[in-house]
């Protein structure tokens, strides 16, 4: 069994769920309310538009993103309705699929961009100085093992 939380470690944790759902929370509600997005919807737009080609195979999509692989297909299948992104064979080897960005995938993530960027501002950067975000970067490298 795990040892229990001391008090400090625990009202630590707790107010860091608190106020990472609450900003999950917001992000979703605002990208949402102003282009009609959702936050995954968002993640793979940019991964597909900072990857070479603006194409990512299925599974390192999945894996980049942290989704399972049923999620990413739900996801990428509901993106591709909206014109957002398609699929394609692998084009070194055919067996497996590729998410591509569309050329409207593009245009929703330009115009999505700044008011997505104005909330993370507002909600998150705006209340940190640079040594505080610099902690939280290495902190959460740490936390996510890269």
């Amino acid at each position: 069994m795990a040892e229990p939380l001391t008090p400090t470690q625990l009202a630590h944790w707790r107010t860091f769920i608190e106020s990472s759902w609450a900003l999950h929370t917001r992000l979703e509600d605002e990208l949402r309310a102003a282009t009609g997005l959702s936050m995954n919807d968002y993640h793979v737009l940019v991964a597909l538009a900072d990857a070479p080609g603006r194409r990512i195979r299925m599974g390192e999509l999945a894996t980049r993103l942290w989704l399972s692989p049923s999620r990413i297909t739900y996801q990428v299948t509901s993106m591709i309705k909206r014109g957002l992104v398609r699929k394609e064979n692998c084009s070194d080897d055919g067996r497996g699929q590729e998410a591509v960005l569309t050329d409207l995938g593009v245009r929703t993530l330009r115009e999505a961009a700044p008011a997505h960027l104005a909330t993370v501002r507002e909600s998150f950067i705006d209340h940190l100085d640079d040594e505080e975000l610099a902690v939280i970067g290495r902190v959460f490298a740490k936390v996510r093992g890269k």
